[in-house]
């Protein structure tokens, strides 16, 4: 059993499409964070260094977002969830991944992508 740490909402600017306009010009994307950890060691000390450092946690990710640009959502979602399960405390993480202008004709409110990977089955 695992405790659960959300981080919604956190807005990258990076250049991901099969489009040479999405390269060029760039969007944002947005990703919400769950991770698999468990919070007693922390709850007991009352220390940051018992815990995940969120704060830490989403310029990781933000920096992983928005470097090196690639053609899938889902190649940015699994490069998220690597991310997240370099802290050994880190159990299982589920990501999703909005691409909320996404290049779609037709009218709609979001593209997400939502990916769960465990430290056992990170690449499976």
């Amino acid at each position: 059993m695992s405790d659960e740490l959300a981080v919604t909402g956190i807005e990258c600017f990076a250049h991901h499409g099969v489009f040479d306009f999405e390269r060029r010009e760039g969007q944002v994307f947005v990703v919400d964070l769950v991770l698999g950890i468990d919070t007693r060691p922390a709850a007991a000390s009352d220390d940051l260094a018992d815990t995940v450092n969120y704060g830490t946690l989403v310029a990781d990710v933000k920096a992983a977002v928005e470097r090196d640009p690639v053609d899938l959502i889902e190649t940015v979602a699994q490069r998220i969830t690597d991310v997240c399960l370099l802290d050994t405390r880190v159990e299982w993480a589920r990501v999703t991944l909005h691409k909320p202008d996404a290049p779609i004709d037709a009218t709609y409110s979001d593209v997400a992508l939502t990916i769960t990977r465990t430290r056992g089955n990170a690449h499976d």
